[in-house]
């Protein structure tokens, strides 16, 4: 009951842009009888970002990303084998509160594989391959084939681990960040991570970032660092050093809550 209460002021704070869409519609009356419920498909709002055919609107490195059969694909082959993290960049804005959902399935090798979704990040130089015109810095929803670490908010080239798992926790900058609550158990959440295909859900509002996979809350961040923390940037994402490994995206969709 504790840990409940514990997390109510931050999902509220998570939720509270949400009043100024409801505005402009026919008001909710309530009754005591109604309970919160799922919906079928997505919430208003949401617009595609891939169009499934080509990769019009993004930019990475042709060696590594294909679009092909309605997929946005990262390959890494025995041929092309990576000395640094490379990203397709989404070019079509710099969104600052928004939502996001796409699907992703990830098929690699012994090793696993690595990939991500990069949000509110930056094109940074690549000391290791000067070459490398997409190496990015930011939050990343991250995904990896072993699911170590699927579904934690790691930052890309910056202040790195800022939730595992199963964690909401407070980013200071003066300090680790600070585990507030559980979601439950890391590997007890791993259990929804499919083999195939899984669904990322990203709510990005002011400092608040929640990262939800297949339905269920993986990591949540309440990022009071001033100095480390972005509040727009660039969408992208990852195939990781390592070895052979093959990301497929599809159906990406953006909500900008800004412009709503």
């Amino acid at each position: 009951m504790n840990d409940i209460c514990g997390r109510r002021p931050f999902l509220t704070s998570l939720l509270a842009g949400a009043s100024l869409q409801l505005a402009a519609q026919t008001p909710y009356q309530p009754k005591q009888s109604d309970r919160p419920e799922p919906i079928e498909g997505d919430e208003a709002g949401f617009k595609p970002i891939f169009n499934g055919k080509n990769l019009e609107g993004w930019e990475g490195d042709p060696k590594y990303w294909r679009a092909a059969d309605d997929c946005l694909v990262g390959e890494v082959t025995p041929d092309n084998l990576l000395k640094s993290n490379t990203f397709i960049i989404w070019r079509g804005g710099t969104p600052a509160d928004f939502e996001l959902k796409v699907d992703y399935r990830l098929t690699a090798g012994a090793w696993g594989g690595n990939s991500g979704i990069n949000y509110r990040s930056v094109v940074v130089p690549d000391p290791v391959t000067p070459s490398n015109k997409f190496a990015m810095r930011g939050y990343q929803a991250d995904i990896d084939g072993k699911n170590n670490y699927t579904g934690q908010n790691y930052e890309e080239k910056g202040r790195l681990f800022l939730a595992t798992r199963g964690t909401v926790t407070h980013v200071t900058g003066v300090r680790k960040p600070i585990v507030l609550s559980s979601l439950g158990g890391p590997k007890d959440l791993a259990g929804f991570i499919k083999p195939d295909w899984n669904s990322y859900h990203l709510i990005i509002r002011g400092n608040v970032l929640a990262h939800i996979l297949n339905g269920h809350l993986m990591s949540m961040v309440i990022d009071d660092d001033p100095g480390g923390r972005a509040m727009k940037g660039l969408i992208g994402v990852q195939v990781h050093v390592g070895g052979p490994m093959k990301i497929e995206y599809r159906g990406f969709r953006l909500k900008d809550l800004a412009a709503a």
